[in-house]
């Protein structure tokens, strides 16, 4: 790894965990005012935009109490995809590095994953594929924020093995998966950052996806995926 590499590492790092610092949420939520366990009815209303069921063809729903309206995913539960509302946030209208839903300062996709009785079982935080290069080619940093939030201590990692074709991208290659229960909540985490086959130059995968789940909910991931 060139010093050059080193040192872009470094800072990037140190801008990821500043950000964690002012822009992950409240201490005892897992973003913002929201936290895995609470009635869906309990989230502010003007909080959250652009309501939509997840895995449909852009269907939208009028608030948070119309969640039943989504189609159930295989794991049971009714996905709810949202983004922040930059009308209430009082610097996205002065500076646009705080406009738009970001983590972390990281661009992400957000999805709550709503049981039966409208109780959050999961929330769902993905970089986002769509976003600016500048910002997907740092995109495997938000795992490094999101362990900062919930303590560095007792994460069970493994890593997988690149196919054949996968390579490394500006000599980083990860393909990590890490696992995690903490105050009640059982966090999943991965983060990959490789070249596929037939990939050219200025394509690239560089992704974290992060699951918060509630300790005695379902026992599959919000897509259905066992343990």
């Amino acid at each position: 790894m060139t010093v050059m590499l080193l040192r872009t590492l470094g800072r990037a790092l140190s801008l990821v965990l500043f950000c964690c610092s002012i822009a992950w949420g409240q201490e005892s939520g897992d973003l913002r005012d929201l936290r895995v366990g609470m009635p869906v009815s309990a989230i502010p209303a003007d909080e959250y935009v652009d309501l939509s069921c997840v895995g449909t063809n852009n269907q939208t729903i009028g608030g948070w109490s119309d969640f039943r309206k989504c189609p159930k995913t295989a794991a049971g539960f009714y996905a709810i995809g949202f983004r922040f509302n930059d009308s209430l946030n009082g610097l996205a209208q002065v500076n646009d590095t705080y406009q738009g839903t970001k983590v972390a300062g990281h661009p992400v996709v957000l999805s709550l994953f709503i049981d039966d009785q409208g109780t959050i079982d999961v929330l769902r935080i993905d970089t986002d594929p769509k976003a600016r290069l500048f910002w997907r080619k740092k995109a495997y940093l938000l795992a490094l924020a999101f362990k900062n939030r919930y303590g560095e201590d007792g994460w069970e990692c493994r890593n997988r093995e690149p196919t054949e074709g996968q390579t490394a991208v500006g000599g980083v290659l990860i393909m990590e998966h890490c696992e995690k229960n903490a105050d009640g909540r059982q966090l999943l985490l991965d983060r990959a950052v490789y070249r596929g086959p037939g990939q050219p130059i200025n394509d690239f995968v560089n992704e974290t996806h992060i699951e918060i789940r509630r300790i005695g909910g379902a026992n599959r991931s919000a897509f259905g995926r066992e343990n």
